[in-house]
């Protein structure tokens, strides 16, 4: 015959009364749909640490992984919900609907994750413009844009009620890798390459990868570009400011070219002009949103010595650009255009430094 299950024994009394003894509430489950109680509040944003660009791997105890090429974002997985903030503060949940799901799935626990939202080819190699044309024509078509793309996890800045930005990158990396176990789905680790750092920046070179991104791994985390975080790239990619263009002669109305500008100190300069890279579809619509922005003044925004006809624009849009290295006379050297930054991505505008070619 089977047992009759026993009912919960009531609490022992505590404490003696006037009127009998006093007994402890009887002690009831938690309700995992409520919110944990958090020990470290949560931040609502925390600006991201960035990768300083460097020639050659530095000396001391970093550990190493492929450089991604897309969009940077911070995962917030709350209580309310989820919110995917770029660089800028903006929530793209509504944009990357596949690691908003992703995220939810690593729920109930709260947690922040720092990482790159991708877009990948057959070879598995992640191309900021795949990641644009997932997203429209540079992401600025009318309508809900969505896109399927991946993030790669490479840092965990909170966790169930405690903030890790204090502990070292090594231990942030562990509770990292356990929280992601078993995930391979649209929020995936970003692995560590158990190789030097030279054999392994050859090697990304090859393969096609934009460069390696190392990592001190005694190092808190540290908003900003601090040198804690180093970048070495095969081929350099940056955000320089779009200042005009050259009209082109064909019937389609496009541009032949765009002329980019960098800062040197406050001062915007002129850094060359990149022609090649666009599709017929990009040129189209980029021409469309240079001419609302077309520079009204007698002089132009920086100086300009060119004999080419060029129209001038407010400096509003970022371009994201390829090239090799610069010339002697501080223009860029075999550019080719990948597509525009968004003011919600908070890009950076190259900054040219006197005395290092590195930039900022």
């Amino acid at each position: 015959m089977a047992k009759v299950p026993r009912s919960p024994p009531r609490s022992k009394p505590l404490l003696g009364h006037d009127n009998g003894q006093l007994q402890s509430s009887p002690i009831r489950k938690r309700n995992r749909a409520q919110p944990q109680l958090l020990f470290d509040p949560m931040p609502d944003r925390v600006e991201p640490a960035l990768a300083a660009l460097k020639a050659k791997a530095p000396a001391g105890n970093f550990g190493w992984e492929i450089k991604w090429d897309g969009y940077r974002l911070a995962v917030h997985i709350e209580p309310k919900g989820v919110r995917l903030l770029t660089r800028g503060g903006y929530n793209w949940v509504d944009r990357f609907p596949a690691i908003a799901e992703a995220a939810r799935e690593l729920g109930p626990a709260t947690m922040i994750l720092d990482g790159e939202a991708v877009m990948l080819d057959e070879q598995g190699r992640s191309g900021f413009n795949l990641l644009q044309a997932s997203l429209g024509a540079d992401g600025r078509k009318s309508g809900n844009l969505t896109s399927p793309a991946i993030l790669y996890a490479f840092d965990i800045l909170y966790l169930d009620g405690h903030d890790l930005r204090g502990l070292d990158y090594q231990e942030r990396r562990h509770l990292l890798e356990d929280a992601l176990a078993g995930h391979e789905g649209a929020i995936r680790l970003s692995e560590e390459v158990d190789a030097d750092p030279s054999a392994l920046l050859e090697h990304a070179c090859r393969l096609g990868v934009e460069g390696i991104v190392g990592k001190n791994r005694d190092s808190k985390y540290r908003s900003g570009r601090t040198g804690d975080w180093v970048k070495l790239k095969c081929v350099s990619s940056e955000g320089f400011m779009i200042v005009g263009y050259e009209p082109s002669n064909g019937a389609h109305g496009g541009f032949a070219s765009l002329l980019l500008a960098a800062y040197k100190g406050n001062d915007l300069i002129y850094v060359g002009s990149v022609g090649t890279g666009f599709k017929e579809s990009q040129t189209l619509q980029l021409r469309k949103m240079m001419d609302k922005l077309l520079w009204k003044r007698r002089q132009p925004p920086v100086p300009y010595s060119g004999k080419h006809q060029v129209i001038w624009l407010q400096p509003t849009l970022i371009a994201e650009v390829e090239f090799r290295a610069w010339t002697t006379d501080g223009k860029l050297r075999h550019p080719a255009y990948k597509g525009l930054r968004e003011v919600q991505d908070n890009a950076d505008v190259y900054r040219i430094k006197d005395g290092d070619d590195e930039g900022a």
